[in-house]
């Protein structure tokens, strides 16, 4: 059977098929198109402080790929390869970000970005030096990614003078006030105990901080013991402060007028009376000989002592029903005492001694103390005429080193390993005993504060002080 053109089947189809071959051929050429974009797209790896991405760009150089990605960049940040670099397929760019750190120090911030690891690091790339006693507060993480800005704060340590129980004692410390430095030096205070300046005073280089103690004392009157401080002087005195009254014969120990000392107890005697022989040992003394067969510096028992008898007739006290207090009649010494006599070496070995220098001849190593100076830090002013001049008249120089006179006889020769021979040339307050102040030049100061073996070096002395005390 025809078909005609008026047939609706095939009037329907032609209009179908036309848009369908149309398209296809819209499809094929997107197609096309992106395939084309695609193959010019460079493959390229990003990491920026370790994150990594992997990019397909049709930048061509790696600031326009930086800046592709949205990155800002600082100064401080270090980009490989250089900026200017053509992109490649398969290149790697790495980000590393410079932190930011605030720094305050000395009265200045400073804000930087770096790229140290360290605390220590960083405070050398802002110019910042820290002394030995200096602290470094850290707020926030300290070169975190991402983290916020960092802060460090260097707090200085300003010395002062600590006098206490008749001494000065030179320390630093960075607490504001005398009360927190006092605490931040270990120094335990009790309310009675008065210091000056006061302890919410602001602390300052050079000030001189006085802690009077009140001393510790327990009274024991009544059958009852009371503990207290006080910065009294007598015994009598502080019975008085407590309200604590004697009549008739009662009595202290120590007695009413006697002075005060670390940690006394008061015991106070309500007093009513037989008579008894008493012994008790009588101690012996004990006395230093020269024993010329004995090396200096060795000590030996030569005579063993042996306690006395000593005989009393007491009479016998009695007080609050017990016995408190006995009074003697008569004594004396049934059986004498023997004196321990113990020798102290005066024979002297001269020995030989291998140093970096060459051997040295000593006759005594003592230990001792070492300290060091030189005669900018000897505390003489440079307007004196005593500048850069020792106790002796000698200058000041390496080589020079201040002795205390009883110990090591001046102008004779010591030798310090590690340091050298030296002229006993000086003396000093604070060289008391076994110490030794090693004397330098301004310019090649060496810090000393340590223990060591000090050799006396040959000739033997004419005065020699056998026995040291320690």
């Amino acid at each position: 059977m025809e078909t005609t053109a008026t047939d609706p089947l095939k009037h329907a189809y032609r209009p179908q098929g036309q848009g369908f071959m149309a398209l296809v051929a819209l499809v094929f050429v997107a197609g096309t198109l992106a395939a084309g974009y695609q193959v010019t797209l460079t493959p390229v790896t990003l990491v920026v402080e370790g994150h990594v991405q992997r990019l397909h760009t049709h930048q061509n150089t790696v600031a326009a790929l930086l800046m592709d990605a949205g990155l800002t960049l600082e100064p401080e940040d270090i980009i490989t390869p250089a900026l200017d670099t053509v992109l490649e397929p398969g290149l790697i760019v790495k980000v590393q970000r410079a932190h930011p750190v605030h720094i305050s120090a000395d009265g200045h911030n400073t804000t930087l970005r770096t790229h140290a690891t360290s605390v220590e690091a960083v405070l050398e790339e802002a110019g910042v030096s820290l002394g030995p006693h200096d602290e470094v507060e850290i707020e926030g993480e300290l070169l975190a990614p991402n983290s916020e800005l960092a802060r460090l704060t260097v707090r200085r340590a300003v010395p002062f003078t600590l006098h206490e129980d008749g001494r000065a004692t030179t320390l630093y410390t960075t607490a504001p006030t005398v009360g927190e430095a006092l605490r931040q030096a270990g120094l335990t205070l009790y309310l009675a105990d008065n210091v000056q300046p006061g302890l919410g005073e602001r602390m300052s280089a050079g000030r001189h901080v006085y802690v009077d103690r009140s001393i510790p004392v327990a009274v024991q009157v009544d059958g009852r013991t009371f503990r207290t401080r006080t910065h009294r002087e007598r015994v009598g005195e502080v019975l008085a402060d407590l309200g604590v009254v004697l009549t008739g014969q009662d009595y202290t120990t120590p007695a009413l007028d006697a002075s005060l000392g670390k940690d006394t107890t008061i015991r106070v005697i309500r007093v009513s009376e037989r008579f008894l022989i008493e012994q008790e040992p009588v101690p012996f003394e004990s006395v230093w000989q020269a024993d010329p067969d004995l090396e200096i510096d060795h000590q030996r028992l030569l005579q063993e002592g042996a306690r006395g008898i000593f005989e009393r007739r007491i009479r016998i006290r009695y007080e609050d029903g017990h016995e408190v207090a006995r009074a003697v009649e008569d004594e004396y010494v049934a059986v004498p005492p023997t004196t321990r006599i113990m020798g102290y070496g005066t024979k002297i070995v001269v020995r030989t001694l291998d140093t970096p220098s060459g051997p040295v001849e000593y006759w005594r190593v003592l230990r001792m103390l070492a300290t060091s100076y030189s005669a900018s830090t000897a505390g003489t002013p440079k307007t004196s005429s005593w500048y850069g001049r020792t106790a002796t008249g000698m200058k000041m120089r390496h080589g020079i080193v201040a002795v205390d006179p009883r110990v090591v006889n001046l102008r004779s020769e010591v030798y310090v390993p590690n340091y050298g021979i030296g002229i006993a040339g000086d003396t000093g307050g604070a060289i008391k005993g076994q110490r030794i102040d090693l004397g330098y030049d301004d310019d090649n100061l060496v810090l000393w504060y340590r223990w060591v073996d000090v050799y006396l070096l040959t000739p033997v002395p004419d005065r020699v002080n056998y026995v040291l005390d320690h």
